[in-house]
């Protein structure tokens, strides 16, 4: 059970903070349920850190705290078995500016990135972003499991094709890859002299209480030394309207690469990002594994009952706090506009390259879990 130090059942009106989340049905009647940031308190250490540094008053230019570094190679040694230096880590603004730095400095103008969808939007804009073109393979679906189609991801690697983007924990499928798939993946990679972008930014919400998370970069030091792994704090203790990330990468040419795109134009991490992450990784586990626990009771909740609703379908979470739904069977025109009529804002599939299906965020009170339900069996009466 979570615990009882941590109160995740709060209803937190977030309404004149200017949340995005929020803010997209001002005025409207409507749960949202679409955008990835949770609706609880962060953790009270990464509170009591800011109030520290804003109670110093002076917001100057700020460069990573000197332990930052040594904390988060310590957290990623402590929560994944992965053993980085610190040196390895280059600092980012948030985890959506790496991916469209990685795009530019692994991939040429003309070449391309490959990717398997469904996906997190930001891989297919951000290659369109610099000019670069996107090779998508979907995946396929095996024994009730979202998988990839290896064959077909073999077949798509074309010389054009400088970089494949991963993302592990998978959004929004909820997938937690084994080790034999991460290790295919790579061989595939290697093959074809690829680049590998592993955005492992949901890598602490592993729900399933016998998985823990497998850094791409940890399988094999042949692997690490072509991957670029984009991580950040943001999710997992829900900062990330605070704007800190980093990648790691152990290849000092791949490091200086990404530097050299960055120079001039990607802004460094602000102060309160700064300081959250180093409470986040040094203090914030108690918080976490409560966290993970909530989210595991809402995401059985949630499941037993789409197992009730008609007309949809969906998959075993095994990771994140993201349930993917398929919505085809109703044939409803636009299954986004028709959920929100009814009170509850999904996020649309067609942005994940999967027309038909919709993203639902159970990061939330469970009162406002069990009153979206309510509200979306209420949409699907009479269909």
């Amino acid at each position: 059970m979570p615990s009882r130090e941590f109160d995740f059942d709060a209803v937190i009106d977030r309404r004149a903070s200017a949340s995005s989340k929020w803010n997209r049905y001002a005025g409207r009647d409507v749960i949202p349920m679409w955008v990835a940031d949770m609706d609880f308190r962060t953790a009270p250490c990464i509170v009591a850190e800011l109030e520290r540094r804003v109670a110093h008053g002076v917001f100057g230019y700020t460069d990573p705290p000197a332990e930052l570094p040594g904390v988060v190679a310590a957290a990623m040694a402590r929560d994944f078995g992965w053993r980085i230096e610190p040196d390895w880590i280059v600092w980012l603004p948030s985890l959506v500016v790496g991916l469209n730095v990685v795009a530019r400095a692994f991939a040429g103008p003309g070449e391309a990135v490959l990717t398997a969808t469904p996906i997190y939007p930001p891989f297919l804009s951000a290659p369109r972003h610099g000019g670069r073109g996107v090779v998508q393979v979907p995946l396929i679906e095996d024994g009730g499991r979202w998988c990839w189609d290896f064959d077909a991801l073999e077949r798509a690697v074309t010389p054009a094709v400088r970089v494949l983007l991963l993302c592990s924990p998978h959004n929004p499928t909820g997938r937690m890859w084994t080790q034999a798939e991460l290790t295919r993946i790579a061989q595939i990679a290697m093959r074809h002299d690829l680049v590998i972008v592993a955005d492992e930014i949901h890598a602490g919400l592993a729900l399933d209480a016998d998985r823990r998370h497998l850094p791409l970069a940890g399988l094999d030091p042949a692997i690490a030394q072509r991957t670029v792994t984009l991580q950040s704090a943001s999710k997992t203790w829900n900062i990330p309207g605070l704007g800190c990330a980093f990648a790691v990468v152990s290849d000092p040419p791949l490091r200086a690469r990404m530097r050299r795109v960055m120079a001039g134009i990607v802004a460094d991490p602000g102060a309160m990002g700064l300081f959250a992450a180093l409470a986040a990784y040094r203090d914030g586990e108690p918080w976490r594994r409560a966290l993970v626990a909530y989210l595991r009771g809402n995401r059985d909740r949630l499941e037993r009952a789409l197992e009730s609703l008609p007309g949809l379908r969906s998959w075993h979470v095994e990771a994140t706090y993201l349930a993917w739904i398929d919505t085809r069977a109703l044939a409803l025109e636009a299954p986004v506009r028709h959920f929100e009529a009814h009170g509850v804002g999904l996020h649309d599939g067609a942005l994940f390259a999967a027309p038909g299906f919709v993203r639902l965020n159970f990061a939330c009170p469970r009162v406002l879990l069990d009153e979206a339900l309510a509200r979306m069996r209420r949409a699907l009466d009479g269909i």
